[in-house]
């Protein structure tokens, strides 16, 4: 337990940062591996002799069944002594005594690096040769498209479910729309360099909620409020600056990331209540960068699997 608290950088440099750390935890340890030896010697020290007689337990069970008071079988009680022997090396070996980092010197980050090193050298050859190889051509190749979505089930199905198609609040990328531009290029820039989208609270009185809100779904025939309702809230879409970012016909603007309130997709909920939250307190959305994570070359193929989504359906 120990050895796998205290197997890491971190520990080594933020936990002990006074010597009573570092001897709370090689204490009870050294003593715990003492104290056990202890017991053992003294709970075998009285063997019997070999002619000796066995002495009973006190206990009887029908006329003449005793209970002996038998020693451990040696076997059994050098088992204890290895796993203790075993526990001492281990401990001189790995770390395990505070800040001791062990005669190899061998931590979960060493260990991890010395992996990720070995998986590069054996892995990225693989990926590096489609990297020169256009997206829109790499879409046509099963094997090329079938790695990026090995690597679509490892990275990005958390937020965008295993069949791409997202959920509330994470976008769908199996359709046509796309906040950012759904080309190659445009792909692999959200992927290397992440995404910031953000809804800002335009600080509106609960009438102008009342009344932007169903103008918006009518937008894309989503409701059918009253013209006295459209045009006020026509009149609040221009000048709450909502045109800004939307555009005056609500169609959006990729190269803010804004989306088209005039189709049916909606990425937070398309019912007037999602609506209404949404222009009350804001949304913000944030696609993290996978570049300095992933690597070039993975990005390239992972870029080629969901350009394949909506290429090849």
């Amino acid at each position: 337990m120990f050895d796998s608290l205290f197997n890491s950088h971190w520990f080594d440099n933020q936990m002990f940062t006074s010597q009573f750390w570092e001897w709370f935890i090689i204490i009870p340890t050294l003593g715990g591996i003492a104290g056990c030896l202890f017991l053992i010697i003294w709970m075998s020290g009285n063997r019997p002799k070999s002619n000796e007689k066995i002495e009973t337990m006190g206990h009887v069970w029908d006329e003449n069944l005793e209970e002996l008071n038998n020693p451990l079988p040696m076997w059994w009680l050098q088992m204890f002594h290895i796993t203790l022997i075993f526990g001492i090396f281990y401990l001189i070996v790995y770390p395990g005594l505070g800040s001791y980092k062990g005669l190899w010197e061998s931590t979960e980050v060493k260990t991890y690096e010395q992996e990720m090193k070995a998986a590069k050298t054996k892995y990225d050859p693989i990926y590096e040769k489609y990297q020169e190889t256009a997206i829109e051509e790499l879409a046509k190749d099963k094997t090329a498209v079938e790695i990026g979505q090995r690597l679509f089930a490892t990275y990005c199905t958390v937020c965008h479910g295993s069949d791409a198609r997202g959920v509330k609040g994470f976008p769908n990328l199996t359709d046509d729309d796309w906040l950012w531009g759904n080309d190659s290029k445009a792909i692999e820039t959200s992927i290397m360099k992440g995404r910031q989208g953000a809804m800002p609270n335009l600080n509106l009185s609960e009438d102008e909620i009342n009344t932007l809100a169903p103008y918006v779904l009518s937008l894309s025939g989503s409701a059918s409020p009253s013209a006295e309702v459209i045009t006020k809230g026509k009149e609040l879409f221009t000048t709450k600056t909502c045109v800004a970012c939307h555009g005056p016909e609500g169609k959006g603007t990729q190269a803010m990331g804004a989306p088209n309130l005039t189709d049916k997709t909606w990425l937070y909920g398309g019912t007037e209540a999602d609506i209404k939250l949404t222009l009350a307190k804001g949304r913000q959305g944030k696609m993290p960068a996978h570049g300095d994570f992933l690597g070039k070359a993975k990005v390239h193929l992972l870029a080629t699997y969901i350009y394949s989504l909506s290429v090849n359906k």
